[in-house]
């Protein structure tokens, strides 16, 4: 499995380390067998996140992360390989481990879930949304009970491996 994976950070968080998402989006990818792909990731803040949460999906509000796939679309097929973007942002992410609200992008009503992993740093939290980002971009959805159940259990899978020394 040949992986391309691009991490930029253009949040005010600096001293982030990006290997935490590089992790995280490989083990997703060998989780799920993924042949050959490419992502990029952006960390962001939450002016950035925002932004592009309104544009794409009418939101006007930061969010935790963002998938874009460039596999869907009229357009999926001019270069296979070619998985998607994810937009993470560093902000929301802390301000969610901090306040004990974490992970909302698992706003369904699978609480439980939600509960079964310690979010305890913005490491942690970082890379359960990387998880989750990329779960996104390989297809998965959580808009029904039924997909909950399905990408939430994948993405705790995922996440052990994760923890795994």
């Amino acid at each position: 499995m040949t992986v391309l994976i691009h991490v930029t950070n253009t949040s005010n968080n600096t001293t982030f380390d990006v290997e935490v998402v590089h992790n995280a989006v490989l083990a997703t990818l060998k989780a799920h067998d993924a042949e050959a792909c490419e992502i990029s990731v952006l960390l962001t803040d939450d002016a950035d996140i925002k932004h592009l949460n309104r544009d794409y999906r009418g939101i006007d509000a930061p969010t935790d992360v963002l998938a874009f796939a460039m596999r869907d679309g009229e357009d999926s097929n001019v270069n296979p390989n070619l998985l998607g973007d994810l937009v993470i942002s560093l902000e929301t992410a802390s301000r969610q481990v901090a306040t004990g609200d974490q992970f909302s992008a698992t706003h369904s009503s699978l609480e439980t879930e939600k509960q079964e992993i310690t979010h305890d740093s913005l490491e942690t939290e970082v890379a359960l949304l990387a998880v989750h980002g990329v779960l996104h971009l390989l297809g998965y959805d959580h808009q029904t009970e039924e997909e909950a159940t399905v990408m939430f259990e994948k993405q705790k899978t995922i996440f052990g491996l994760l923890q795994e020394p």
